[in-house]
């Protein structure tokens, strides 16, 4: 087994679905968890109760909000007397037409940046010159499917929002390998979280699974299990890499 024991790792949207996950799989490795969540504690209430406190840190923020993203990030250094990883899997799913009022548009494109992109890029420069002293560290952004493929008309905004985060991905890898620091990058497709299954279950909806070559939604344990992977420092010559978990629907 894969341990990261004596880790720190800030792990964002950890209340629930893949973040949950991510947050589970890393205290059950041996590593402690500053789990970020927006509105509700969620998963990360059950994961308080079995691992302790000291081990599993809340931290609420709305990345929408000046300032929030640095405090989380201070917080998150502060409790844990130094990350040694930063996983960025916070993000939002608005939809927005080409119909729809131009200020309906315009909001929808900018809110999905400032949480999709903005805050990965403004956590990632913390975390760069937080590990850059350290001698290194660990970045896992999760990006999407949509960022190769796009995505509806209805969610361009998402699709550009999370090849943002991979292009970033990559540019950190290039330019702070030689500081220690790993980047990497994983897309998923439709994942099987309360969020995402009642609209793959929705009658009409049936195409959806159907463009899933392996017949069904990757369960959430499978990110969480590569991103623990990636944190143990085992592929560090991946760093700037995207690692697909998409049932093989690449091109549907």
């Amino acid at each position: 087994m894969i341990s990261l024991e004596g880790q720190n790792i800030l792990v964002t949207g950890a209340s629930r679905g893949i973040g949950a996950a991510i947050a589970g799989h890393i205290l059950e490795a041996g590593g402690s968890v500053a789990g970020h969540y927006n509105s509700a504690l969620g998963c990360l209430s059950e994961l308080i109760d079995q691992y302790g406190a000291d081990r599993c840190r809340a931290l609420p923020a709305d990345f929408r909000e000046p300032g929030a993203i640095d405090a989380c990030f201070a917080a998150a250094a502060e409790w844990s007397g130094g990350l040694d990883g930063l996983v960025n899997n916070a993000a939002i799913i608005d939809t927005v037409s080409i119909d729809d009022p131009i200020e309906d548009w315009r909001r929808a494109w900018a809110r999905t940046m400032a949480v999709n992109s903005q805050a990965v890029a403004d956590l990632c420069r913390h975390a760069l010159l937080h590990f850059r002293p350290r001698d290194g560290g660990m970045i896992v952004n999760i990006s999407s499917r949509a960022a190769f493929r796009g995505d509806a008309p209805d969610s361009m905004h998402y699709a550009a929002s999370k090849a943002a985060v991979v292009a970033l991905t990559r540019s950190i890898a290039k330019g702070y390998a030689k500081d220690g620091i790993c980047a990497y990058v994983i897309a998923p497709g439709w994942i099987e979280t309360a969020r995402v299954m009642p609209k793959l279950e929705a009658p009409g909806n049936e195409a959806m699974i159907g463009e899933i070559p392996m017949g069904a939604p990757a369960p959430p344990g499978e990110v969480a299990n590569l991103v623990v992977f990636l944190l143990s420092g085992a592929a560090k010559h991946a760093t700037g890499a995207t690692f697909d978990i998409n049932g093989a629907s690449y091109f549907h």
